[in-house]
């Protein structure tokens, strides 16, 4: 639509001719507009804006509502000109609204499609966007790619299924694996078992530990074949062997001085004691999506530096679920390894610490020093 035809189009409404529009706005076409609108294309919503009138609604072109006929469509590059043409605004896509920041569409998406996936190039598509832009952003907000959050959602849905009583076959496939073999490949590290040993409560799994005597008081480390999957502080070895079995009731845990332990325990203790600034161990440990989430953010803390708990639930892109972070650091079960002791309050205060706070005031402490 040229500018003498807006022109005329408002006159017959009324009102008078909009400002002049950015440039990318007048480049847009009826005819571009109205093909964006039969694909429902996003990368067009906010730029134009279509309404119907039958209905005297109008919408953004993704709107999800059934395609109207051609001859009723009327075409504005803002909202206010098309309110002030009489139409309002869609109760399904809110064209009045705030557009929903890139990543949070991108999740709200793979959320809606766990079950048949969805690839990047899917999302980029489907946002208007580029593969690789839509990487960067997505990651940048929640710390994971697309792939390993979906890969988070569906293990966090079969393990839902798994605890309600469903078989693994039918849990498998509802999950979205397609085959067991998918399944295996890609759970595993996020359920800590095979899927079969998780549902019978950890029945065939076999952890190693061994327990020793540190500067912060008797400390118990916990492997599996996968990785670390327990990491505990306490004041006696008998109550931190009493905790690791109440976590894996059917599990086979064995006391050893396992070669296969001492690097990791050399890693953890020389944390404890300030002689080494990073722990780089394979972990093995059950977590929701969002527990990963939280956890992958506590590990990009630097040494000797803290975060607020609002701070992290900012950089898992939730910065009103500051309880849910605290919960998912007190549910922490490898210390030190994700250091859930450098998060502290908002005011200062050191806040909670599941193995006490005089440890997270010494572990600050010596990495501040």
């Amino acid at each position: 639509m040229d500018e003498s035809s807006s022109r005329d189009f408002h006159r017959n409404f009324r009102i008078a001719p909009p400002p002049a529009l950015p440039y990318l706005a007048r480049m847009i076409s009826d005819d571009l507009a109205w093909d964006a609108v039969q694909r429902r294309d996003r990368a067009f919503d906010g730029r134009v804006f279509f309404a119907v009138t039958s209905t005297r609604v109008y919408c953004r072109p993704s709107c999800p509502a059934r395609r109207p006929l051609r001859m009723n469509v009327r075409f504005f590059a803002a909202t206010r000109d098309a309110e002030a043409a009489g139409f309002r605004a869609c109760r399904r896509c809110e064209p009045d609204q705030k557009r929903t920041p890139l990543a949070e569409r991108v999740r709200a998406i793979v959320d809606e499609r766990v079950e048949e996936g969805v690839t990047l190039a899917d999302l980029a598509t489907l946002t208007g966007t580029s593969p690789h832009h839509l990487q960067r952003v997505f990651k940048k907000q929640f710390g994971v790619s697309p792939k390993e959050y979906l890969a988070a959602r569906r293990a966090e849905h079969f393990k839902r299924q798994l605890r309600s009583g469903q078989n693994v076959s039918d849990a498998t496939y509802e999950a979205g694996y397609g085959s067991s073999s998918r399944l295996y490949s890609q759970s595993n590290a996020r359920l800590g078992m095979t899927p079969a040993t998780y549902r019978r409560g950890g029945l065939g799994m076999e952890i190693r530990y061994t327990t020793l005597a540190t500067s912060l008081g008797t400390l118990l480390v916990g492997v599996t074949d996968r990785g670390v999957c327990a990491v505990s502080l306490g004041d006696s070895a008998k109550s931190l062997e009493r905790g690791l079995r109440d976590e894996y009731p059917n599990a086979t845990i064995e006391h050893t001085d396992d070669p296969a332990l001492t690097h990791a325990v050399a890693a953890i203790v020389g944390q404890l004691d300030n002689h080494a600034h990073a722990i780089d161990l394979p972990i093995d440990v059950q977590a929701t999506a969002f527990q990963l989430r939280v956890w992958d953010a506590l590990r990009k803390i630097p040494y000797g530096e803290t975060r607020t708990y609002s701070e992290i639930a900012a950089a898992v892109g939730q910065p009103s679920a500051v309880r849910a972070v605290a919960n998912a650091c007190a549910h922490n079960r490898v210390a030190v390894v994700i250091p859930c002791h450098r998060v502290i309050r908002n005011d200062g205060e050191l806040g909670g610490y599941r193995w006490g706070l005089a440890r997270k005031k010494k572990l600050l402490e010596r990495e501040r020093a």
